[in-house]
């Protein structure tokens, strides 16, 4: 699978594109539709020392694309949140997929 990564307002990170790679791959593992993925990580428009690191995943499958977005305060947080979401997105598009 393909897995592109962009930054906004955020220095790129060889640690954050490996942690998501690496969640990216346990989910294609378990749902081999996946064709592309679109990670991406940005700041929220805030000021102080608390601001939201936002993590967005988009997931090309054949139909709809699946899309899921966290915020926290720490990238790792916010990745973990968005698998989550996705996971559960990936497991309703299967049994749709299933059922017919």
């Amino acid at each position: 699978m393909n897995v592109n990564f962009e930054y906004h307002n955020v220095s790129a990170s060889n640690r954050l594109e490996i942690l998501a790679a690496e969640k990216l791959s346990k989910l294609e593992e378990k749902f081999d539709f996946m064709v592309s993925s679109d990670v991406y990580f940005k700041k929220e428009n805030r000021s102080g020392e608390n601001t939201g690191k936002i993590c967005s995943v988009r997931v090309n499958t054949p139909g709809p694309t699946l899309f899921a977005e966290s915020s926290s305060t720490a990238f790792e947080v916010s990745i973990a949140s968005v698998m989550s979401d996705l996971q559960r997105q990936l497991q309703k598009r299967k049994d749709k997929m299933q059922s017919r």
